[in-house]
């Protein structure tokens, strides 16, 4: 029997402007749906981007829809230079890399219709301040947000507009993708399931990619039985192209071959009736290690005369050269913070 959480669905906005940092975008912006990405904005090219088949469709049904992550994607940048150059003041800082970044979404849970919403901010790579949606006001885990608390505090309006942007039109734009996106964001795909092996004295790895939704799970188990001694669980992480992965390693120090057969890996996705079972069997197991005696005594000439050529071409082409985030935003006032960013409902 497995048990899963209940079905949760997430709108989630990321944005940072950073300091300092060459050949990149100074602020990025990126909206996600269930932990995909469906849009992004940066200062190179301004114009917001859909970056799932559906979102692009939308933004050209709903000519408002795209003009409204448009204002967004132009206006936090201007709202965010001005809040770094801030924090750099206050925090005495000349230069150096600096990155000031928020995080704000909403969750719904479409079997229970429970709503949820968050807001935070992080300088630097460390929580800055947040808001507390229940008591409307904001907590400052380090001191350096203390200022900025008790200033944001006295600004109830701030505080309530969030909460109503998070709860209400946060979930109203959630609902709304959820909806036009459910081909995409409902679907299932099953994962390939390999055994990795780094060396023979490492943990075998059975990892699981490609699978969608991430409502999955993946554990070892002996003579038909879930096992956890000797047993490492990796988090299930998102791939490129929207789809997850996950790894569970088994460590075998202990277990002589003979009994590696009684072993098994089993993955199961939420919402399909058969698991995926992979064979403990060392002939399938995938590694790159090589014992010295396997290692061909031609391969390594090879690679020596290789090497020597390349040196000699790398000699001659060099001749032939000489030859011929209390900080303190841009502006706290409630409308500056309302227009940073609102929801996705519009």
């Amino acid at each position: 029997m497995f048990f899963f959480p209940t079905v949760k669905h997430s709108l989630e906005f990321m944005l940072s402007y950073s300091h300092g940092i060459r050949d990149i975008p100074e602020f990025v912006a990126v909206a996600l749906v269930d932990k995909v990405q469906i849009g992004y904005c940066d200062s190179t090219e301004q114009a917001p981007k859909a970056t799932m088949d559906w979102m692009d469709k939308l933004f050209q049904k709903k000519s408002q829809h795209l003009a409204w992550y448009a204002a967004n994607c132009l206006g936090n940048q201007h709202i965010f230079k001005a809040t770094i150059e801030s924090l750099m003041q206050r925090f005495n800082q000349t230069g150096g890399i600096h990155i000031f970044q928020r995080m704000n979404g909403c969750e719904w849970d479409d079997e229970t219709d429970e709503v949820n919403g968050n807001l935070h901010y992080a300088y630097d790579g460390e929580d800055l301040i947040s808001l507390d949606l229940e008591t409307e006001t904001w907590i400052a885990p380090k001191q350096q947000g203390v200022f900025t608390k008790h200033e944001w505090d006295t600004d109830r309006y701030n505080s309530i507009f969030w909460k109503n942007a998070l709860r209400h039109d946060c979930i109203e734009g959630l609902k709304k993708y959820v909806d036009i996106g459910k081909s995409s964001l409902q679907r299932t795909d099953l994962p390939s399931v390999s055994l990795l092996q780094k060396s023979p004295s490492s943990p075998v790895s059975c990892h699981a990619t490609g699978f969608y939704p991430n409502r999955a799970m993946m554990f070892w188990r002996k003579d038909g039985e879930e096992i956890h001694e000797d047993v490492d669980h990796g988090e299930i992480l998102p791939n490129h192209d929207g789809s997850f992965q996950m790894s569970v390693d088994l460590d075998l120090s202990s277990v002589p071959p003979e009994d590696w057969r009684r072993y098994d890996c089993v993955f199961h996705l939420s919402g399909v009736k058969d698991d995926i079972v992979t064979k403990l069997d060392k002939a399938v197991i995938r590694t790159n290690w090589v014992s010295p005696s396997q290692f061909p005594v031609g391969a390594v000439i090879g690679v020596v005369v290789g090497l020597l050529l390349l040196t000699l071409c790398i000699t001659g082409l060099c001749i032939w050269r000489r030859n011929h985030h209390g900080f303190k935003p841009a502006n706290t006032s409630d409308s500056s913070l309302s227009s940073d960013n609102t929801s996705a409902s519009n």
